[in-house]
């Protein structure tokens, strides 16, 4: 009798705990959006801090990260679906635009005027020194390349003057020019101040030229928006938390920089940061500007950029709503 009355217990026991736990709301899986960048720069540094302060485990999203070298080749792969969110420079994108790819759009900014610069050997000691040099870039139409380009124009030189040598990335053009295989290269932050550590110099310092252009944004594609949206909302809330780690928290900036590309150099982090830091946007601003002077470089050789406007590239609605929400305004406290 006794052992009926166990089993009668622990059966009521079962039935309670599947009935309560059917009634339990279910976890919601984490919100998968692939991403793709296109450099291993400070710029783009924003998912790498993500990743280690744990934000995407905050917002329940998971992103996993792509590495592919240059702005034209993540323009063919988000074009082919294999990403819905891209970390890059303008051009590729915007030139896609412009030959009826409509679908891109850009939903934030991370860095709104080129940073980079030419350094070259001792020998070389002015910009009209380059000419008939081998100038490293990543790729055709990256933006080491654009600044290179429109960098000589202001000094009285043409793309034809010099031979730009495609590397891949800005780690391979480092160790291109320290090798001796160039004579000069177009670097971004911490990667000219490397090069200044193995000995090389200035030619042309390209912060002090200020070349507006859409060079670190975010862009996804219209389908990609109307169909998550919320999901979207929420890596923008991420990526904006990222950025206030990226402005305000110096160390664990470092930290990461120094992980993801193996650099531990105080001195040249430190130098790069002081540089850099200065020309990217807390709150994620888009600059028409810097579209406006994407478009007029592609009308040189495709007159139908003519046709297209900056607001026709641009969608500002999470950004707006971070705004308005009063999430921006918690996160920086009134600053920034």
């Amino acid at each position: 009798m006794r052992r009926r009355i166990v089993r009668r217990f622990w059966f009521c026991v079962t039935i309670f705990s599947l009935v309560f736990l059917s009634q339990l709301p279910a976890a919601r899986a984490a919100d998968k959006l692939i991403g793709i960048h296109s450099a291993r720069v400070m710029s783009q540094s924003m998912p790498w801090i993500a990743q280690e302060a744990g934000l995407f485990k905050k917002y329940n999203v998971d992103f996993p990260l792509v590495y592919i070298a240059s702005s034209p080749a993540v323009t063919a792969a988000m074009l082919g679906g294999d990403a819905e969110i891209a970390l890059t420079g303008g051009e590729g994108m915007i030139r896609a635009y412009v030959q009826g790819a409509t679908d891109f759009v850009f939903i934030a900014g991370v860095k709104n005027i080129l940073t980079h610069s030419i350094l070259a050997r001792t020998d070389i000691k002015k910009p009209a020194d380059l000419r008939g040099k081998k100038i490293g870039i990543n790729r055709i139409g990256s933006n080491p390349h654009y600044l290179a380009v429109q960098a000589l124009r202001r000094y009285g030189l043409e793309a034809k003057d010099v031979q730009f040598i495609q590397s891949g990335g800005a780690p391979e053009t480092l160790a291109a020019l320290v090798s001796g295989a160039l004579d000069a290269a177009s670097l971004t932050s911490p990667g000219d101040f490397q090069a200044l550590a193995q000995g090389f110099h200035y030619v042309i310092y390209g912060p002090d030229l200020r070349v507006p252009y859409a060079a670190t944004e975010f862009v996804s594609r219209r389908p990609v928006l109307a169909k998550r949206s919320p999901a979207i909302g929420q890596f923008l809330r991420v990526m904006a938390e990222a950025a206030k780690i990226l402005h305000t928290d110096k160390e664990q900036t470092f930290k990461v920089l120094g992980k993801y590309l193996r650099l531990t150099d105080r001195k040249i982090l430190e130098a790069a940061y002081a540089s850099e830091i200065k020309a990217l946007e807390p709150r994620m601003a888009i600059n028409p500007e810097g579209f406006q002077a994407v478009l007029e470089e592609v009308a040189k050789v495709d007159p139908r950029s003519k046709k297209v406007k900056p607001e026709d590239l641009i969608d500002t609605r999470y950004l707006d709503e971070l705004e308005k929400s009063g999430f921006m305004e918690k996160l920086w406290g009134g600053k920034s």
